[in-house]
């Protein structure tokens, strides 16, 4: 494999690729409505890691793909992802995502919801162009994924009784089914073989989880500068993730246990630097970086099935960055 390789070296590999991308989402996200241009044109300038588009990419072309369908499909993945990021920061009454204003708190509630229907429906017109029934039965069961993922985790929020395979499953469904979707529909796209296939979805599916997990740590432990986001933004929206269920199963006397349930059943950050203390002297953080970590094992010993290629090594390099990333 190649540890030495970073997250620029991979984007390297397939470098005309992601032009290619960016240049398919500027026009499908175009509108005669100046307000979804407005709105999308917000979204796109916020960038972001580009890192669903870049598995999509990557499966395709470890699994020999010389066709250009596969620009298309990272360009879907990215669109349901920003579609999700519009609805979510609705449903969390978020003002701020990757430094910036979220679109909601610039152009209101009711145009994100409608503008991130129109970015979910055209993510559809473009699944639907590449003419494959596979792609589509991926993506369709996917989207349907999320959104229970989306329940469930409205559900979990204020309950500091959510357990932790309650929370494992809220990440599967909610980050993870996308990672394993554009890996697999990669996968289908490059013809590789029903194991192969099979193979990358688990990629997919183990590689999200661990990148999720450490987003969880991060909340904890980061530079908001670097992040784009404050410590304990999920904490302060009454989120049980894996730190605070742990932290709230080990918590070494009741005051702090109760400490952590009223944080998490009411939301706010009035005792955050109590409860990160007590997060950090559970150990919490390196049993969810543990968890993460055997996440990206797992998601390594997939990549077996490919044959070595440098793409196969980019995937690799995927894994080692969810778990070694510090924002």
């Amino acid at each position: 494999m190649a540890p030495h390789m970073t997250l620029a070296t991979v984007k390297d590999l397939v470098r005309q690729d992601l032009v290619a991308v960016d240049a398919v989402i500027r026009a499908s996200m175009k509108s005669s409505v100046p307000l979804v241009d407005q709105v999308a044109e917000h979204i796109i300038s916020g960038g972001g890691k580009r890192l669903r588009p870049l598995i999509v990419l990557l499966s395709a072309r470890a699994c020999g793909y010389r066709g250009s369908s596969h620009i298309d499909a990272a360009a879907f993945i990215e669109f349901i992802h920003t579609a999700t990021l519009l609805h979510d920061d609705v449903v969390d009454g978020s003002s701020k995502r990757r430094g910036r204003d979220t679109a909601n708190s610039v152009y209101g509630n009711q145009a994100s919801v409608l503008v991130g229907d129109f970015v979910y429906s055209r993510a559809f017109q473009m699944m639907a162009a590449i003419g494959s029934q596979r792609v589509m039965e991926i993506m369709s069961e996917a989207t349907n994924v999320i959104a229970e993922g989306e329940v469930l985790q409205l559900m979990n929020a204020g309950d500091p009784d959510t357990t932790q395979q309650r929370y494992l499953d809220v990440i599967h469904r909610k980050t993870a089914k996308l990672f394993e979707s554009g890996a697999e529909v990669g996968a289908v796209l490059g013809g590789a073989s029903p194991s192969q296939q099979r193979a990358l979805a688990d990629y997919g599916r183990h590689l999200g989880i661990a990148y999720q997990l450490i987003d969880d740590v991060l909340d904890y432990r980061s530079n908001p500068e670097e992040r784009g986001k404050n410590l304990g933004d999920d904490l302060a929206e009454g989120k049980p993730t894996l730190p605070l269920i742990h932290a709230l199963r080990h918590a070494r006397d009741d005051a702090a246990r109760e400490l952590i349930r009223n944080a998490i059943e009411n939301g706010g950050l009035e005792q955050l630097d109590t409860i990160v203390a007590t997060i950090e002297s559970t150990g919490a953080l390196e049993y969810t970086r543990r968890l993460a970590q055997d996440e990206a094992d797992k998601a390594l010993m997939a990549l077996q099935a490919l044959p070595e290629t440098p793409h196969k090594q980019g995937l690799a390099a995927l894994a080692r960055f969810a778990v070694e990333r510090s924002s």
